[in-house]
Order: structure tokens, then sequence, then C-alpha cells
């Protein structure tokens, strides 16, 4: 989605699926494969699952023309972000710290999709929507030693606080056990999962990642008709 485009909309109502926090391009490929929307990749070297730029840029190559890329930045300068973006060919960026809404503004002048984080348990808080010109908005916990990746749930419900004048992507503890039940609660236009599928942190698990996307399916949004990726 263009910085200027106004989110689409499709006839199948169907929630779309991020995977975060991939560090191999097979199981990059995979993910694909089993019908997820958008992959992100962590440009956070303090996470388990921060990537280095040619790593980055092996795994976007292998998805290409598949999916979105989508690069994840906590607190990163805009010249290190859209370095980024341009050497690993990145459809999107999220970003998951304490960003200024200039920043977005900046970024959205790009051909980007500028996902900001709004966080339930600390600054910037669900409220802080209104300031930020996004494309899309990320709502997660907030709590843990990390800005994400914690596998921390929260009362899901409570995202029905973030305007809808932009779609709304799902994330925080999610599983394939509970996140029909978060769909339902929610109504987000798309999740996003990391630990909830993994063996270790950083190793996708196929097989659990399967079960995720048959559940989203089986808690979807008959509303979320706007697209994210």
């Amino acid at each position: 989605m263009a910085p200027n485009d106004q989110p689409s909309t499709s006839a199948s109502n169907r929630v779309q699926i991020k995977v975060c926090g991939l560090t191999r391009a097979a199981e990059a490929r995979r993910c694909i494969e089993a019908g997820v929307d958008a992959i992100g990749l962590v440009f956070y070297p303090p996470s388990p699952r921060s990537v280095l730029t040619l790593q980055a840029a092996e795994i976007a190559a292998a998805v290409s023309e598949r999916a979105v890329t989508v690069g994840v930045f906590v607190d990163e300068t805009y010249e290190t972000i859209i370095r980024c973006a341009e050497d690993c060919r990145l459809q999107a960026v999220q970003l998951h710290g304490q960003e200024s809404p200039a920043l977005v503004r900046r970024l959205r002048r790009h051909n980007l999709t500028v996902i900001k984080t709004l966080f339930h348990s600390r600054k910037p808080f669900f409220k802080a929507a209104a300031d930020y010109d996004a494309s899309a908005f990320l709502l997660e916990c907030g709590r843990g030693r990390l800005p994400g990746g914690n596998a921390a749930a929260w009362p899901w419900q409570d995202a029905g606080t973030v305007g809808r004048d932009k779609p709304i992507i799902l994330a925080g503890g999610l599983t394939p056990a509970n996140v029909s039940t978060a769909i339902r609660l929610g109504l987000p236009d798309a999740v996003d999962v990391s630990s909830g599928v993994e063996s270790v942190p950083g190793r996708k698990n196929q097989t659990q990642i399967n079960a995720f996307i048959q559940a989203v399916a089986a808690g979807d949004n008959p509303a979320a008709t706007r697209r994210v990726f």
C-alpha cells in the first residue's frame, strides 16, 4: 500500500496474517506458501530475532513479489530506516518504539507502508493514534523487557478504543490456541504473530504456523475489509 493510498477493500473480508521475526529464507518461503500475507524482519540488535542487512536482504529476495516484507525498527534514525528499506527492498516499515509523528510523516513520503505500534501498557498508548498519520496501527501489549516479542497477552477487546479510520493489526501473545478469540474480541484487519509459532526464538515451526492460519480463518472478522499488506 503506497503511503498516500486509502486502505483498499476486499470482498473476502479475510483477516490478514503477518509472521514476524523470521531469520531464515527457507522458513519465510514456507510461510508464504502456507498463505501468510507479510513477513517481518527485525532490525533491533537486542532482540533474539534480529537480522543483519545482508541476512534480511536474502530473506526478502526469497519472498519477492509474493508477500509484503516489513522491516521492524525501534527508535531508529530516519537515515538508517531508509537505508535498510532500500538495501533490503522493504515494502513496509514498522516503528515499534517511541517514534515521533514527524518521523512517520517523513517516512510516508517514500513509497512505503508505515505501521506505527501503539501499546496497551506503556507510551505511546492507544489514544495517541490521533497524533500519527500512519498507514496502519499495530496494537501491542507493551509489557516486558523488549519492546515486542514478550509473548504477553492483553485485553484484546480494548482495541476498540482506537479509531477505525486506519487499519488495525492485533499483536501480543497470539498463538494458534487463542487467535480466534482475539479476533472476535479485537476485530482487527490483520494479526501479527512471532513467538506464538516458534520452536525457539527466531525459528518458526511450520506445524504451528499452519495451525495459526487455520485458527485465523475460524475467528475471521466479517468487518475486516481494509487491507494492510
